[in-house]
Parts: structure tokens; sequence; C-alpha cells
């Protein structure tokens, strides 16, 4: 696994040596101040090169000049950020792992000085943390190791106006790192090598971090009657566990928020088993319960003014002779019955349980749960969008908003009585799956009927959490998506 750069943040000065990057709008000029700083024949060589290399300066392109004349560096890197409208629209996320994607030296040195824009000590942190995650890679398990895995400058200078002022707000982005980075190992580890327990111990592992983590076996769901949870279990030779992890950062007595993961650290189907081809990816049906840990690892990093609970369900589902079987009815924790119509739509029977216990026990001011839940969600939203299903309008915007400032997008689905009245039984009080149509929908709403009149959102990232479309910033299979999304919403609408 590719190590992540050593940061540094610097004040303006001459680069000696490694590679130099400066930024050109579409005049292909760079500021005032790093045209002095290059002197007038680097200038000169930027225009040279850019006519033959029919470089424009358009956002999210580069150019790289070898040994340039009149400058001691390895290589000068120029990157285009475009027209007026380009800059007004700059993520300097997804900018940070462009940059971070054309070095190939020991050593690199970044000019944040771009044409038309004033950077904040926020975006440079940006910067610095989409570098950081462009450099990710999962190759554990690779007893040679590939190349571009180790590529890279291992030393990253950001040269900024008040370096003092970037260092402090850093700090907090180094946490979303970890916690993203945290969140794609989780989804990237074989199934034989992360079970239930496996995964319950890695939650386990942020009371390094001083958060409160409470571990639920068989025997203490069977209990609380965690019927439904059990029932996706009982396949497997590998028991099922919940993890409550609770991060206390806010007032004392404050009502906590809330964070529940779908945790199916493998999905065969069940009994309803799946085809053959692609179910290797179902090592990823995890990935909700993933962003969970690493967003909590992110919150306790940066001390987070927030009181926090993130609960995930952790289970295998598999079609051993006492896997559950269709026409099963389970009685959940809450004492409604739901009838078994087929065994691979078990994400919402893990969430049902969770999710009545979290709203039970904590009484929190809102919830969201991430799960993996739905095939349909790509139908209609691709792999672009996360589906967004709420009952209350004010917390799907601030979701929308934090979407939008991160790029983790969430578009919002339907979500009525209509769909609800579709997952009605003959047998039970509903039936977990409705069939085809309005399927992500009718998956909502049977989660809906776990979480009373609390405030709630469900994210359905089937489509963005892994096998997801490579970006500037995530090269891999899994993307560790929702860690920035809901670190951002906590910072922005919910610290004290």
């Amino acid at each position: 696994m590719a190590e992540s750069f050593k940061i540094d943040f610097q004040g303006p000065g001459k680069v000696e040596s490694g590679d130099l990057i400066v930024f050109v709008g579409e005049d292909l000029k760079p500021t005032p101040a790093v045209a002095k700083q290059l002197g007038a024949k680097a200038v000169d060589l930027i225009a040279k090169a850019a006519a033959a290399e029919n470089f424009k300066g358009k956002a999210k392109s580069a150019m790289s000049i070898v040994v340039p004349a009149g400058l001691s560096v390895d290589r000068l890197i120029v990157v285009g950020i475009g027209g007026e409208k380009d800059r007004a629209a700059l993520d300097f996320v997804q900018l940070g792992g462009l940059v971070a994607g054309k070095l190939n030296g020991k050593l690199a040195t970044v000019v944040l000085d771009l044409p038309g824009t004033t950077i904040a000590p926020d975006a440079v942190a940006d910067m610095a943390l989409g570098a950081q995650l462009r450099r990710y890679s999962f190759d554990r398990y690779k007893t040679k190791k590939d190349d571009n895995g180790s590529k890279g400058a291992g030393r990253l200078v950001l040269s900024v106006a008040d370096p003092a002022a970037v260092k402090k707000v850093y700090k907090a982005r180094e946490g979303v790192q970890q916690g993203v980075i945290i969140a794609r190992d989780l989804v990237n580890e074989p199934p034989n090598v992360l079970g239930p327990q496996e995964f319950a111990a890695r939650a386990q592992a942020l009371t390094k971090l001083g958060v409160e983590v409470e571990i639920l076996d068989d025997k203490a769901m069977k209990k609380l009657g965690m019927q439904a949870l059990l029932g996706v279990a009982q396949g497997s030779v590998r028991g099922g566990r919940v993890a409550i992890m609770r991060w206390n950062g806010g007032k004392a007595g404050d009502q906590p928020i809330a964070f529940i993961g779908k945790g199916v650290v493998f999905d065969s189907g069940g009994i309803s088993i799946k085809p053959g081809a692609g179910m290797e990816d179902m090592k990823g049906d995890m990935a909700g319960a993933a962003c969970v840990v690493g967003l909590m690892h992110a919150l306790a990093s940066r001390k987070a003014k927030a009181n926090v609970v993130g609960a995930i369900g952790l289970v295998e589902n598999m079609p051993d002779g006492n896997a559950q079987r269709p026409g099963d009815i389970v009685t959940t924790m809450s004492g409604q019955t739901i009838e078994i119509i087929n065994t691979d739509a078990e994400g919402r029977l893990v969430l049902a349980d969770v999710l009545w216990y979290v709203q039970d026990r904590f009484k929190p001011k809102f919830m969201i749960d991430l799960a993996t839940l739905t095939g349909a969600i790509l139908v209609a939203l691709a792999q672009e969008y996360a589906g967004l299903f709420s009952n209350n309008d004010d917390l799907a915007e601030r979701l929308s908003a934090a979407g939008k400032a991160t790029g983790e997008r969430v578009w919002r689905m339907p979500l009525g009585p209509e769909f609800d009245k579709m997952i009605e039984s003959k047998f039970a009080d509903m039936k977990n799956s409705a069939g085809r149509f309005g399927g992500s929908s009718t998956a909502a709403a049977l989660l809906q009927r776990f979480v009373n009149d609390v405030p709630w959102a469900h994210l359905d990232i089937a489509g963005t959490a892994m096998g997801s479309p490579a970006t500037e910033i995530n090269k891999g299979w899994s993307s560790g998506w929702g860690v920035r999304l809901l670190d951002r919403l906590v910072r922005d609408h919910y610290e004290a």
C-alpha cells in the first residue's frame, strides 16, 4: 500500500530541486508573483512548450517540462485552471488529487498562487487532503508490488502565504483522510479475513481515540429480540455482531446524532442465491458500516464538538442448511413481523433492528443510515449519486448541501404511502421485498417503519461505495464514500 505524503506548508521561496508545480489560466500566464519567482526565461518556456504540446490551460489539464531551462528543478509541471467560470467552480480536493497524479519524484513543491483566485486556508487543506487520497492503493496481499503503487513524491510542500493558518485547518483534514482510508480498507478486505467478529474488532480499535465502543454478540442480540438481524446471520458459521460507537464531544445531556451502517461482510444472497458472475464484489456489501467506522474516526480525531452515536449491524448472508427460507416470518426487536420473500433482500432486515435499537435507546436528534441496499438505485442514478430518502425536509436539504460541497452527491428519491402499501404482507406486518418496481423506494419504506418520529434519512450507496468510477482522488475499487459527506454535515450544522 502506498504511503501517505509527508506534507509540509511553507512560505514563498525559491525551489531548488524536485518537481515544481504552478498554475495558469487560459491565457497561459502565471500570476505576477509566480512569474517573478520563475524568471522570464521559464515563463517564456511555458508559452513555447504550450504551443508545441497544444496545451490551452483548460481546467483539469496539465503539462510537464523536463529539466526546464532557467530553473534548477527536475520538472516544471504547469496545471490549467481554465477561465473565470472554471475558477469559480474549483474543487480543491479534486485539484489536489490531479496534482498528486502528475508527480513521480521524491520531492514536489506546489506554489499555491492561482490566477484570478484567492485561496483560503480551507482550500489549501482540501488540496492536501485530495493529494493524500489520490495516493491510496490496496496491495497488501500482493507479494510483488506494482511500481505504480509506490511511485510519487515522498514529500509534498505546499507553498502558501500563511503556513501557520493552513496547518491549523489541516489537522482536521488529516482525521478525515484517515477515516476515508479506514473505510476503503474495510471494503477492500477479502471476506475470509474480515468477518463480523473481525469487523467489530476494527471498530473496537476506536477506543484509542476516546470513542466508547460496545459490542453485542448473538446472545445479547437474542435477548434484545433482534430476530431480523439474527435471521440473516443464521446461515453462516460466523455469528453476527452489532458495534455501538459513542463519541461524546458535545455538551453533557445534549441529544446525540446517530449514523447507522449496513455491514453484510459477504452477501451470497442466502437461499435466494445470487448468480456466480460478480459475486466476489459482495465482499463490499458492508460499505455502509465501513463509512460509519471511518466517520467516527474522523470525528474523534478532530475532537468534534458533538455527541455522536455510530451503530453497525454485522452479518454474513450464506446458504447453509440452517439459513432462513423464503416464506419464513421473523419478529423484529420492535415487535413488528416481516415475511421473508427473498433472502437476498437482507440488508433491510439488519437495519430494521439496528435502527429500532438506536432510536429506542439513544433518542437521537436525527438518524442517517447508509447501505449498499438495492441494485435498483443504480438503474435510477447510475454511479453518480447516492439515493436519498427522508422523512424530514430540513435534514434532506442539509445532506444535499453537504453533498454539493464535498462532491459526494445525493439525489432525493420518492418515499410515500404508495410504497409503504406495496410492502404489506398477507401473513405478517410487512414483507421484505415487493418485487422489481420501485425497489429502492419500497426498501426505504420498510426502513421507515423502524424510526418512529425521529428525523431520518436513508442513503442507498450501492452505486457510489464500491466499484465506483475512477476520479482524481480515487483510482481504486472502494471509494470510502460518505465519510467526507457526513463529516461536512456534522461540521457545518450540528456541532455546538
